[in-house]
């Protein structure tokens, strides 16, 4: 995710106010797909009858985000919205595997009211809890491995996040009366029913429904279209394990661009009336991921693309294969997003701990480019951004991982940025570029920690850094000398 340059300062005061008071940031945290064939159970004992999954996945931050009990292997999402009532009505099939004896689980729904829900194509009871727990109770229990199909028929007029440290985010309405849903660490779950934990990764499809004259886009590939009745419908699939934050839907009256990657990736581009300026810096995609692909390795999905809104949101977000921006996104935007593509969808966090992983890289990647492309001189530029700084303990004092809640967007889009130049010139190039390269295979279409990549740089560089990483990424304070300014760094 890119902030906005102009939310930044407001973001820095707002969280100051928040730690000096004490707060604690509270979370606001018709055509139906074809449904998944219901496999049988696995198991040779019955399950237990009492056996409850968790209401939430135990993120520190976030830690009724999330159900445990089950790992789901793919949503099938169908929706019908309105933009003139803005009711949204859907059905969505979530295809799962328990991972423990369940008599009933949890899903995460913000707001919408579930009207039925079924399990093995049997109707199931349920309640809506709280402002985001369904509990689904089977006619019979679910067995440990058994491969299930929940289907939940839900409907109204969707919403969204309200959190004073990190903005909006789901469901919002487009200055042109459309809508999308986009947003960090929620949004998902304001349009659909998720196990909304980055951790529980799958595969994700889309069936939109709209009026005639109004589009749909989403992550993935395209499906086609068809329209009956004054109403259009569009398909969209995405077969690559993705976060459920990272899910988008997108309504409007796009301008579409269809064209190609030089190795055949297929790519949609999509401008809302009023956001055509995106377009300029869209058009230098394909250059912006061979770039990148040097430097992290091969693009890590079968489809790419972007989203372009005429709002100037607080925030640009890496919605999987095709990332939406706000109205003021440039092409450093456009660089940011795509990195996350690597850093942040492919390789996804384990906690929210963890944001380094996914903004500290994709903040990196705009240094990255502009040395490449600019011939810009990164050890002159670090050099002046720790001059600038000083000794200044609002710009040190943020932490780069296990921040805290409410601060995880603090200190990665700047103070990142020095900490991955530091690590490279501590370890040099070599090194460097094997321990992206090596990192993004390993942990391609997975999940992982912060501490796991201290770890993998430990192994590639031969060296010992748990100084290194306490001074820059645990540490509060500015770093002493020998980790400022190291190798090359040092005059």
């Amino acid at each position: 995710m890119a902030i906005s340059p102009k939310a930044r300062p407001y973001l820095i005061v707002v969280i100051v106010v928040l730690v000096v008071a004490g707060i604690v940031v509270a979370r606001m945290p018709k055509d139906e797909p074809t449904a998944t064939p219901t496999a049988t159970a696995t198991a040779t004992t019955a399950p237990v009858v009492d056996a409850e999954g968790g209401d939430g996945a135990g993120d520190a931050y976030y830690p009724q985000d999330g159900n445990t009990g089950y790992d789901v292997g793919a949503y099938d999402v169908s929706v019908g919205y309105d933009p003139a009532t803005k009711r949204l009505d859907g059905v969505a099939k979530i295809t799962a595997t328990a991972t423990a004896d369940l008599s009933r689980f949890n899903l995460d729904l913000y707001s919408l009211e579930v009207t039925g829900v079924d399990v093995r194509g049997q109707a199931a009871d349920f309640r809506q809890e709280g402002d985001h727990e369904l509990v689904v109770t089977p006619a019979t229990p679910l067995a440990s491995g058994e491969e299930f199909t929940t289907t939940v028929r839900y409907g109204g007029e969707p919403t969204l996040f309200e959190d004073r440290a990190l903005g909006r985010s789901g469901w919002q309405i487009s200055s042109s009366g459309g809508a999308f849903a986009a947003g960090e660490p929620h949004s998902a779950t304001t349009w659909f029913p998720a196990n909304d934990t980055p951790r529980d990764k799958a595969s994700f499809a889309l069936t939109a429904r709209v009026p005639e004259g109004w589009s749909v886009i989403s992550n993935g590939v395209e499906g086609g279209s068809t329209t009956a009745d004054g109403w259009t419908s569009f398909r969209w699939v995405a077969e690559q394990p993705m976060a459920t934050y990272l899910t988008t839907i997108a309504i409007d009256r796009w301008t579409v661009e269809r064209s190609a990657l030089p190795d055949g990736t297929p790519v949609v581009d999509a401008y809302a009336p009023g956001a055509e300026a995106g377009r300029q810096h869209e058009e230098r995609l394909p250059e912006v991921l061979a770039f990148l692909a040097e430097k992290f390795g091969p693009y890590p999905f079968s489809s790419a693309g972007g989203i372009f809104l005429a709002d100037d949101i607080g925030f640009s977000l890496e919605t999987q294969t095709r990332p939406i921006y706000a109205g003021w996104a440039d092409l450093d935007t456009v660089v940011h997003e795509n990195a996350h593509q690597w850093f942040g969808d492919s390789v996804s966090l384990e906690n929210w701990a963890d944001i380094c992983l996914n903004e500290c890289f994709a903040s990196y990647a705009q240094w990255l480019w502009a040395e490449a492309k600019q011939g810009v001189d990164l050890d002159d530029r670090y050099r002046a951004e720790v001059e600038r700084v000083g000794e200044r303990e609002t710009y040190w004092g943020r932490k780069l991982y296990d921040m805290g809640r409410g601060n995880e967007f603090r200190g990665v889009y700047d103070k990142g940025q020095l900490a991955l130049h530091a690590l490279r010139r501590q370890i040099g190039d070599p090194a460097f570029d094997r321990v992206l390269k090596d990192w993004v295979a390993a942990n391609r279409g997975g999940n992982a920690s912060w501490p796991e990549f201290e770890a993998h740089a430990e192994q590639v560089s031969g060296q010992d850094l748990d100084a290194f990483f306490t001074a820059w990424f645990r540490g509060d304070q500015a770093p002493a000398d020998e980790f400022l300014y190291p190798g090359p760094l040092r005059r």
